[in-house]
C-alpha cells in the first residue's frame, strides 16, 4: 500500500497524447429502451481499457482519448444511459447503478474483450469501483481520479452547505432559486423543479446546479460556468439529481467500502486532487487504506477537474507505467 504526495510546485511528467480520431464509432441497443453511444480509438488490438466519464449524466469527450499511447491501448469509450450520444436524452427510466454495470459487461462482451484495463473520475471512479467488485475477474487494474464513493456524508459535504464556507458566493447563487422554507434538502428542492412540468424550468433550474458543480472543480482555473447549454445541463442535472435521489442504488450491503475485499489483487491508482471540493480527499484516503493494493498518489496543486494539469500528467504517466 503506497501514498505518494506531489509538492505544490511539482512541473506535471507527462504531455497528452495527440488527438485521434475513433477507428469504430456504433450503437447498441441496451434493455429499456436506451441506445448507448460507443467508440474505439487507438491500436484495433491493444490492450483494451474502458474509460467511465463523470456526472452521472457528463457524457464522454474526445480529450479522454489522449490519456493513452494510441500505438498500445486499445480505449474504449461510451456514454451512459440518458447522456451524451446516447438515447433518449435526459431519461431517468431504466437508468441505475445497476444498469449501466450491466451495460459495461455487454459492450465488453460485444467487443470480444476478455479483460480490460479501468479508467474512471470522479462518478466514474464510482461506477468502476462498483463494476469491479461485480466482476473482479474481467478487471486487469482501476485507474481512477477524484474519488466519490456515493455516501451521504458526500452528498451533505456538496449539497447541504458543508463546501459553501469556500465558496460562499457560488452557494448563494445556487440556493438563492430555492424558498427559503426548502433548502434543507437541496437535492429534494431541485428534484422537484429538474422533474416539472414547464421544461423551461427543468432548463433553468438544470444550469444552476451543472454551474454549481462546474466553477468548483478546477483550483487552477475558477470558473464562471453559467451551466453550458441547455440540453446539456438538462441531462446532466436530472440524471446526477436521479442517482443522488436514490443514493446510487447501494445500501449497506453493497457500499463501495464494504466491498474492498472483492477487489484483493486487483492493482489500483488512485489519483487525487489535494484541493478537490467536489469530492474531498477523505474519501480517496479511506478507500486507500481499506485497498492494500492500491497506491494513492495525491497532487498537491490540485481540484477535482480531470484538465487539472497535475491530474492529467499523472494519469498519462501512470498509463504509460502500465504500458
Amino acid at each position: 500500500m503506497r501514498e505518494n504526495a506531489h509538492p505544490h510546485n511539482a512541473a506535471p511528467r507527462r504531455t497528452l497524447y495527440p488527438s485521434r480520431e475513433p477507428f469504430d464509432q456504433q450503437f447498441l441497443d441496451m434493455p429499456g429502451g436506451h441506445r448507448v453511444y460507443l467508440e474505439q480509438s487507438g491500436k484495433v488490438d491493444g490492450v483494451p481499457v474502458v474509460v467511465l466519464h463523470g456526472g452521472p449524466g457528463g457524457g464522454c469527450s474526445p480529450a479522454m482519448r489522449r490519456f493513452f499511447d494510441p500505438h498500445f491501448y486499445r480505449s474504449v469509450l461510451f456514454d451512459q444511459r440518458g447522456c451524451g450520444r446516447s438515447s433518449p436524452q435526459a431519461e431517468i427510466s431504466n437508468n441505475t447503478t445497476w444498469d449501466l454495470v450491466a451495460d459495461i459487461e455487454r459492450i465488453r462482451e460485444h467487443l470480444g474483450i476478455e479483460r480490460w484495463y479501468v479508467f474512471g473520475g470522479s462518478w466514474g471512479a464510482t461506477l468502476a469501483l462498483i463494476y469491479a467488485q461485480a466482476h473482479p475477474e474481467r478487471v486487469m487494474g482501476l485507474i481512477l481520479r477524484g474519488v466519490f464513493l456515493m455516501t451521504q456524508g458526500e452528498l451533505d459535504w456538496f449539497y447541504e452547505g458543508g463546501v459553501s464556507a469556500f465558496f460562499p458566493e457560488e452557494w448563494e447563487r445556487f440556493q438563492s432559486l430555492i424558498p427559503v422554507e426548502e433548502r434543507g434538502d437541496m437535492i429534494a428542492a431541485y428534484h422537484r423543479r429538474l422533474f416539472g412540468a414547464d421544461r423551461a424550468e427543468q432548463v433553468r433550474y438544470a444550469r444552476a446546479w451543472a454551474a454549481w458543480e462546474s466553477n468548483l472543480a478546477a483550483l487552477s482555473s475558477p470558473g464562471r460556468s453559467t451551466g453550458g447549454s441547455g440540453e446539456y445541463a438538462r441531462a446532466f442535472a436530472r440524471l446526477e439529481n436521479h442517482y443522488f435521489t436514490h443514493h446510487g442504488w447501494l445500501n449497506e450491503d453493497t457500499a463501495i467500502l464494504s466491498n474492498t475485499d472483492k477487489l484483493r489483487g486487483i492493482p489500483g491508482y488512485i489519483v487525487q486532487g489535494r484541493y478537490d471540493m467536489i469530492c474531498p480527499p477523505r474519501s480517496a484516503y479511506a478507500l486507500h487504506r481499506a485497498w492494500p493494493d492500491s497506491d494513492l498518489r495525491m497532487i498537491g496543486a490540485a481540484g477535482h477537474a480531470l484538465s487539472e494539469p497535475g491530474i492529467a500528467a499523472e494519469l498519462v504517466s501512470i498509463m504509460d507505467e502500465l504500458r
